[in-house]
């Protein structure tokens, strides 16, 4: 823990410097050094954290959580009853609100309901406390009151092992990755109504046919909040008495394979998605999306194409990464090693949704508490430009440092060898990894500083 005090320390050093811009904010400011020492700087940090761990043999295997507070089953209960009816309500009223308000998106409360505080709040709700969607889920919430009213489970059939997360996965690309990121779907409250009473329809369906395994495993909110709690630093357990909550190492459950690759795939979509919502309003984009447009002529459509491409090539990066490390350090199946692998970049998805989301979800709020009736609140009219950057700074770099912990941890278990062969073995084994990890410091930190 010395040595990622000492990490922290040279982060803070770092990020005082550089060029500001994200969700809202079309300022930018000049640094006292130059935007490049600043990329080479944050690069340097994650690489000599994970050479520090090669070099010591450090592990976090054997720490486990602290702290641990029991909340008591009547109170956990209640507040689970009380958040899942109350995002149903919220989910209706979205859907009424939507088909009959105002067509102005800013002022609609279906669209900044669902698109800032739906689908990123509770991602970044996720983040910090763990996953919630088991509670929050309407459909879930549907599905029990349906249950509850045959009298018996409801399930049709078995849901198909080889189904998997792949559901999830293409739900994520369509909706967050296309819709979201490249058309006016998010701008328009009827469309965003339509949108979510079709994913309800078949979320519902689906849960008739196959039961509470559609519902964990098709629904790409389930499976995404699900993988962005793992980063979580707290932990909730149900134990006798009531639920368990306690605080543990962000890196703790990014050690623990994902069960199928199907989620491996979603991991590195979660992580390209991000960043191709940053970078998709950057000028750079904006400029190569119409070069291809001319040079094609295929009209908007290219936007998708461009997605989905960049997608493939993160899952190739990845893959490639896979390949090198079990060439270099261990001789286990290709398939079980991505498993491994794949939540060690959790972190960097987290990382940069915090970075790039966090103050666009509070400033959202404060737009939805007004369209509400409340008073205007501006949540961040206190922050600052430079504080707004350096905050970014440190939650890339920080989420960054945490991958390169978890990544270390899993390729050291991995690694056979007498004392000193391992530990070069761990060396050789870990650099794929750490050079992927480098690579996308330096891409987040160029994304988060061009303007929008």
């Amino acid at each position: 823990m010395v040595a990622l005090r000492r990490v922290v320390a040279l982060i803070g050093f770092l990020s005082v410097s550089g060029v500001a811009s994200a969700h809202d904010v079309t300022t930018k400011f000049e640094a006292p050094i130059p935007l490049s020492l600043l990329f080479a700087g944050a690069g340097s940090t994650v690489a000599l954290t994970a050479l520090y761990l090669v070099v010591s043999d450090h592990s976090e295997a054997s720490r486990s959580s602290s702290h641990r507070f029991v909340v008591p089953q009547s109170v956990a209960e209640g507040g689970r009853v009380v958040a899942s009816v109350g995002f149903l309500l919220a989910f209706a009223w979205s859907l009424f609100a939507g088909a009959t308000g105002t067509t102005a998106a800013a002022e609609n409360p279906a669209t900044v309901f669902v698109w800032a505080l739906w689908l990123k709040g509770v991602a970044v709700l996720a983040v910090l406390v763990g996953d919630p969607w088991p509670t929050l889920s309407p459909w879930r919430t549907v599905y029990e009151g349906l249950v509850r009213l045959e009298g018996d489970e409801l399930a049709l059939t078995e849901y198909p092992d080889w189904f998997g997360e792949w559901p999830a996965l293409v739900g994520f690309l369509a909706v967050v990755g296309v819709l979201e990121n490249l058309t006016v779907v998010p701008n328009s409250p009827s469309a965003t109504a339509g949108l979510l009473a079709a994913y309800a329809v078949v979320m519902v369906l689906g849960a008739v046919v196959f039961g509470r395994e559609w519902l964990r495993r098709a629904d790409f909110f389930a499976v995404l909040y699900r993988l962005f709690g793992r980063v979580a630093p707290v932990e909730r357990r149900d134990v006798s008495g009531g639920l368990a909550i306690s605080l543990r190492s962000p890196w703790r459950a990014c050690r623990t394979p994902v069960e199928s690759f199907a989620l491996a795939s979603f991991v590195v979509a979660a992580v390209y998605t991000v960043s191709f919502d940053g970078f998709a309003n950057a000028p750079e984009y904006q400029t190569l999306l119409f070069a291809v447009r001319d040079a094609t002529g295929v009209g908007p459509v290219v936007s998708a194409v461009l997605y989905v491409l960049g997608f493939l090539g993160f899952l190739a990066a990845f893959l490639g990464v896979v390949a090198l490390t079990r060439r270099f350090g261990t001789s286990e199946r290709f398939e079980s090693a991505a498993l491994a692998l794949a939540p060690t970049i959790l972190p960097i998805a987290v990382a940069y949704e915090l970075a790039h989301n966090a103050a666009f979800v509070l400033t959202r709020l404060g737009d939805f508490l007004a369209i509400l009736g409340g008073p205007d609140v501006a949540l961040l009219a206190w922050l600052s430009l430079p504080v707004f950057w350096t905050t970014q700074v440190l939650l890339v770099v920080a989420g960054h440092v945490v991958a390169v912990v978890a990544a270390h941890s899993v390729v050291r278990k991995r690694v056979a060898g007498s004392a000193g062969s391992r530990s070069v073995k761990v060396g050789y084994a870990h650099a794929p990894l750490t050079v992927l990890m480098v690579g996308y410091t330096v891409l987040s930190l160029w994304i988060i500083s061009r303007p929008w």
